[in-house]
């Protein structure tokens, strides 16, 4: 007799991630954007970046990361521009309509992710909300860190 091995019995959290996440994509793909997408509007929404930056903070390839700002250029959403310091340089930056679409992206999948915690007692909504927050800022304090 095969039995549930502890994560599956206790809940795995990098499983409920993983919902979490394809909860998330379904939510932006609204938005006609891939999460992806949203990501990459999301970290430019911090500011300017080189591509090696998007490629460090995506954890793709520089490759990918030129392929998946060309789509958002097209569509307006991101810009390019040479770097002001050094003219080898391109910056991405994210313009006023992928702002736009940023936050509409943002609002869908905060009601899609508050309907999974929807049932749950406050303080248990409370509190992942806390874990996540925290966990969001540490991944970008050590992001920081790695630019430098």
């Amino acid at each position: 007799m095969r039995t549930k091995s502890s994560a599956s019995a206790t809940g795995s959290p990098a499983r409920a991630l993983a919902r979490l996440s394809r909860i998330v994509e379904h939510a932006v793909a609204d938005d006609d954007l891939t999460l992806p997408q949203y990501r990459l509007l999301a970290f430019l929404s911090q500011g300017d970046w080189a591509a090696s930056a998007l490629a460090d903070w995506l954890a793709v390839s520089r490759p990918s990361v030129t392929t998946l700002v060309d789509g958002l250029v097209k569509r307006g959403l991101v810009e390019r521009r040479t770097g002001t310091d050094d003219r080898r340089r391109v910056d991405h930056l994210l313009t006023p309509g992928g702002l736009a679409i940023l936050r509409a992206a943002d609002e869908r999948a905060e009601a899609a992710l508050q309907s999974v915690f929807d049932g749950l007692p406050d303080d248990v909504t409370a509190e992942a909300h806390r874990a996540l927050c925290r966990l969001h800022e540490e991944m970008d304090a050590r992001l920081q860190e790695k630019l430098r």
